[in-house]
């Protein structure tokens, strides 16, 4: 094996992934990625803190294209609109690894432990959203009401594409429930 593999880091998200359907999550080990990628568990060590990142490790780089999405949105824009841009642009990311999207939710899905990480990211999610709304001039409760319901939406839109059978697009999904949303907000 080479010191530095190219595509390493996919080799191991796909062997993580193999595995957890195979064996359960709980049931694989590091060293058993590795191996299946055909790594050493140092080079899986230089992508991943442990074996829930493989699942976990693009909340950062997700994080950060919700907050500049949301900074870079028209002043004149809403802080509802603002966020909904946010998760478009997410779910049009997260649709270009729709296979890899559907395959970590099955994994989640099937462990408790796994789901209580899912929770605490989207808390960060949500956190970090208000944040980047208070620096647009949004008062502290309206940017986490905004904040907090516009993860709201992305989880139940994601929920349902992933259980889609029609194949519907994730930016389509997510702006179907932000106008449900809207409707069910509107002042009559």
């Amino acid at each position: 094996m080479g010191r530095w593999e190219p595509g390493s880091q996919g080799r191991l998200e796909q062997a993580a992934l193999a595995l957890y359907a195979e064996r359960g999550f709980e049931n694989t080990t590091v060293a058993e990625i590795a191996a299946r990628a055909g790594l050493t568990e140092r080079t899986f060590f230089r992508h991943y803190a442990d074996k829930r990142e493989v699942l976990f490790g693009g909340a950062g780089a997700l994080q950060e294209l919700l907050v500049s999405t949301v900074a870079g949105a028209p002043e004149s824009a809403r802080p509802i609109d603002a966020i909904a841009s946010a998760f478009a642009a997410a779910g049009a990311r997260l649709q270009e690894r729709r296979e890899f999207a559907l395959q970590r939710q099955a994994v989640i899905a099937a462990n408790a432990e796994l789901q209580e990480r899912e929770l605490i990211k989207l808390a960060s999610l949500a956190s970090a959203l208000a944040d980047a709304l208070r620096q647009r001039g949004v008062t502290t409760t309206a940017a986490s009401l905004t904040a907090e319901a516009g993860v709201a939406v992305f989880k139940v839109a994601f929920e349902r594409w992933v259980e889609e059978t029609n194949q519907q697009d994730l930016p389509h999904v997510i702006g179907d429930l932000f106008g449900e949303l809207s409707a069910v907000t509107a002042s009559e």
